[in-house]
C-alpha cells in the first residue's frame, strides 16, 4: 500500500515506462495473438490496460480527463493508436492523483470490487500489481506472435546473445 503520492508517483512512473515500451513493440498483425478461442487477443489485453487504470481509479472519486474510449469499446486494430492511448492515460492518471491527493487521501477508503472498502494507497497498489500482471500475458503473446518482447526488470534473450552471452534455457 502507498502511504505518499510521492512513492506512488516513483514507482508508477518506473512500471508504466516498461508498459510503454511493451506496447510500442507491438504491431497491428500482432494484435490477433491469442493463446486460443474464446480468450483475450493481445490486442484486447493492450486495451484493457491502456483503459483500466482510469476505470479503477474512477472508483475512488478522482475526477479524469476523457479518453477515446473505455474498456467497453472495442480495442483499435492500430498498435500505435492502443500505444498512444496508453501513454495519455498513464500520464493523466498520475497528474490527477498528484492533483487531487494528498498523503492523507490515501488513507481513505473507497468502495471497489464487490462492495469492499479498499484505501486509496491499496487502490494504487493494485493498480500497478493489474497492469504487471496483464504486462506479463502480454509479452508470452509477443513472442508467440514473433515479436522481440523488450527488456523489463533485466536484459532479455535477444539482449544477452547481443552481448556475446548464453542465455539460460
Amino acid at each position: 500500500m502507498f502511504t505518499s503520492v510521492q512513492s506512488f508517483a516513483a514507482g508508477w512512473s518506473n512500471e508504466t515506462a516498461a508498459t510503454q515500451r511493451v506496447m510500442n513493440a507491438l504491431t497491428d498483425a500482432s494484435l490477433r495473438q491469442s493463446v486460443g478461442p474464446e480468450l483475450r487477443t493481445l490486442g484486447q489485453l493492450a486495451w484493457h490496460v491502456a483503459t483500466s487504470g482510469y476505470e479503477m481509479l474512477a472508483r475512488t472519486g478522482l475526477q479524469l480527463p476523457p479518453l477515446p474510449g473505455d474498456e467497453h469499446t472495442p480495442a483499435p486494430n492500430s498498435a500505435q493508436a492502443i500505444a498512444e492511448t496508453y501513454g495519455s492515460m498513464s500520464k493523466k492518471l498520475l497528474e490527477a492523483v498528484q492533483s487531487q491527493w494528498t498523503d492523507a487521501d490515501l488513507l481513505r477508503t473507497s468502495e471497489m470490487y464487490g462492495g469492499e472498502a479498499w484505501a486509496n494507497g491499496l487502490t494504487l497498489h493494485v493498480l500497478i500489481q493489474h497492469e504487471v500482471h496483464h504486462r506479463g500475458q502480454m509479452t508470452v503473446l509477443m513472442r508467440q506472435a514473433g515479436l522481440r518482447t523488450p527488456d523489463i526488470y533485466g536484459p532479455t534473450r535477444e539482449d544477452w546473445i547481443e552481448q556475446g552471452m548464453q542465455p539460460l534455457l
